[in-house]
């Protein structure tokens, strides 16, 4: 097949060259009938190609045409046997491979640190989830990926797992030992899926980890618009082997896609194909090398550190992404949270996550040099500032709170209903500080990253307590559950 070919693009493209006289969906008739201000900024070649799915623009819901194409080139270019394009993000990825793989009270084992739209896909499907616990680096406070020796334990300890699920890389760029995890997983005769949201451009450098797809996973989401050019929403789905059934993968892709999806977005997933697959390796060089510049300067900046490939080697790091900078800013005495808002509000830089001790920024093929500097630039003048309050310091709360071990990432808490019976459940809020003991009804996730520390039907601790507490002085914005701010949350009735 001709990876220089964007057989969907092409399809939109013909469409408006025959000048068709529309009378179908959208309403906005081709940008005819859209607001002119919002018109005018968005352009008329996008409202041109704003169309529904019709003859010659093939359905993605059941391709037979121009998307079936670009699905195959899809397929071949990541080394899956089938790719589905997803236009609701990783989100619907994980949601359509829960339901694809595993039936209500079914086995499948899970690391605690997974996005929160896994359990989604838990409540939708049903399934029993058997945490495993990732491994956790004190140091940078963060959560890396679970080992072989964990998921081979899980197995062991419950052999009538029906799948493995796992993240890798994680959001701040370690990477598992995918291959030994299949290897292990195949073995037992287990499913593995794979969240590989922040990993779409591995398959396309030899300097990167090893993508799921060529490591032999079953099913592998990817988020094309994370990493490489697609639009916001774009992901990809990749089937690979025999294992899983692709009557039952596809039904769930239909019901979870939306019937009218956004035309635009599909074509971007396929230029993007197209751009990784002809031209990927030279571009990932350059954005690989501006990043190893800009690790290296910042390495170089007192109070500031960027971790490299001297992580490997560390429990749950097999492999790191060198375009995820991580600077942990402890050093200086600010929060990740605090920096944040300084590169935000003082040099107009905003950067992709900010958590307690570190800001994450994304080096991607649409970086520049000139934006690498002015980044760099700014954490060197952060660096020089006169800090009033040293969040860090002996004296200072955080620092208290670190020594006693409170602000310690929780430990997993015990699961008392599954995630489903808990979300179905009768329901009442309680004051959260007042809720130790009770069982959640939501999903609470410090976001970004989007990670729960507590599930539906997990049991609230008073470590949880106290730890999102904190979390919400530092400056973190919760997602998940009613009330954002924590003044109640939502718990199984007595």
């Amino acid at each position: 097949m001709d990876q220089t070919k964007t057989p969907y693009f092409q399809a939109l493209l013909d469409y408006v060259d025959a000048g068709v006289l529309p009378f179908h969906t959208p309403g906005h008739v081709q940008g005819n009938g859209m607001d002119a201000s919002f018109r005018e900024f968005v352009g008329d070649n996008v409202c041109a190609i704003d169309l529904t799915p019709m003859p010659g623009l093939d359905d993605l819901l059941q391709p037979t045409e121009a998307v079936r194409e670009a699905q195959e080139l899809a397929a071949l270019a990541y080394g899956a046997d089938r790719t589905f394009f997803l236009i609701n993000g990783s989100t619907s990825g994980n949601q359509c491979m829960m339901m694809t793989a595993v039936n209500p009270g079914d086995k499948i084992a899970v690391p605690r640190n997974s996005h929160k739209s896994m359990l989604g896909g838990l409540v939708m499907s049903g399934a029993h989830p058997i945490y495993m616990q990732p491994e956790v680096d004190e140091e940078l406070h963060m959560d890396h990926c679970v080992t072989p020796a964990t998921v081979a334990r899980t197995i062991e300890e419950h052999p009538d797992l029906v799948a493995v699920y796992v993240v890798t890389p994680t959001y701040y760029g370690v990477a598992a030992d995918i291959a030994e995890i299949v290897r292990i997983a195949h073995d037992a005769g287990k499913l593995v899926l794979v969240d590989e949201a922040w990993g779409p451009h591995f398959h396309f450098h030899p300097e990167l980890p090893l993508s799921a797809t060529a490591a032999g996973a079953d099913l592998v989401i990817n988020s094309t618009h994370k990493m490489l050019s697609a639009f916001s929403q774009c992901a990809m789905l990749h089937q690979k082997g025999d294992r899983v059934r692709i009557d039952r993968l596809q039904t769930v892709i239909k019901m979870f896609l939306s019937t009218s999806p956004n035309l635009p977005m599909v074509a971007s997933l396929d230029v993007a194909r197209k751009q990784m697959a002809t031209e990927g390796e030279r571009m990932l060089s350059e954005t690989l090398a501006l990043a190893r510049r800009a690790r290296e300067r910042i390495n170089r900046i007192e109070g500031l550190y960027s971790f490299g490939e001297e992580l490997k080697g560390r429990p749950g790091v097999f492999d790191v992404d060198p375009t995820k900078l991580v600077v942990t800013v402890r050093g200086l005495g600010y929060t990740g949270y605090e920096v944040s808002e300084l590169l935000r509000r003082r040099y107009n830089i905003q950067v992709e996550l900010a958590d307690l001790f570190n800001v994450v920024a994304l080096f991607t093929i649409g970086t520049t040099p000139q934006a690498s500097e002015r980044f760099v630039d700014a954490l060197e003048e952060i660096s020089k500032d006169e800090r009033p309050v040293d969040m860090f310091a002996p004296s200072g709360i955080l620092e208290q709170r670190l020594n006693r071990g409170s602000f310690r990432l929780p430990k997993t808490p015990p699961m008392r209903m599954l995630p489903r019976e808990a979300f179905l459940a009768d329901t009442e809020f309680v004051p959260f500080r007042k809720s130790k003991g009770r069982i959640c009804a939501e999903t609470i996730a410090p976001y970004p990253p989007g990670i729960p520390v507590v599930a539906p039907g997990e049991e609230i601790t008073e470590q949880i307590i106290k730890y999102l507490h904190l979390e919400l002085k530092a400056g973190v914005r919760i997602q998940g559950p009613y009330d954002d701010e924590l003044r109640v949350v939502r718990v199984v009735r007595e």
